[in-house]
């Protein structure tokens, strides 16, 4: 099996595990998830943190980023402009939301684009060395990318339930790891973390 199928695998596994929690038991999972990273995760005041509204059924992040916003995070969340590229509008209280593409939505096309220094990024599957398995569509590894050819290395944290774990996260050159974790049981760290 190639690398692809077995991402391919492993995210379509991942996702039906995910999709078999019960509503109760992700906003249980989510509120842990706040718990664990919402006064831990260190950084200072004025940091532009990009988060998202959850799809389908990722973890809901909005209690976590409400917390971060209390300490000062500058947040955003991303908008989807074409195949090739997402953008991080700026999300302030009040403004209202409009579809952003791949399901998700966000403020307008109004809002400020900001460049994240700390990302929460949600994914499929994750292995214990911090490998990760997106959606397939490479929307987080293209801007990433974008933001490292600026100059711009911001934090990783990837947003899973624990089901999401796999052994072994086959990667590729164009996959970007990230740096931490979180899921409901808690923030682990991985090597690359810096702070």
């Amino acid at each position: 099996m190639t690398p692809k199928e077995l991402k391919a695998q492993y995210r379509n596994e991942r996702l039906a595990l995910r999709d078999a929690l019960s509503p109760e038991e992700r906003i249980e999972k989510s509120m842990a998830m706040a718990d664990h990273a919402g006064e831990t995760v260190a950084f200072e005041p004025g940091t532009i943190v990009s988060g998202f509204l959850p799809i389908r059924s990722e973890a809901d992040i909005r209690p976590l980023m409400a917390r971060l916003r209390a300490r000062g995070a500058r947040l955003c969340v991303p908008a989807i402009l074409d195949k090739e590229r997402i953008v991080f509008r700026e999300l302030v209280p009040g403004v209202p939301l409009v579809n952003t593409g791949f399901g998700t939505a966000g403020p307008g096309p109004d809002a400020a684009v900001l460049d994240p220094e700390l990302m929460l990024v949600p994914l499929s599957a994750f292995d214990a060395r911090g490998h990760r398995i997106g959606y397939g569509a490479g929307h987080y590894d293209r801007a990433i990318d974008r933001l490292r050819q600026k100059g711009l290395h911001p934090r990783l944290i990837g947003i899973a339930f624990d089901c999401q774990e796999v052994a072994h996260v086959p990667a590729e050159p164009h996959d970007v790891s990230v740096d931490a974790v979180l899921t409901e049981s808690g923030l682990r760290y991985f090597a690359s973390w810096i702070g």
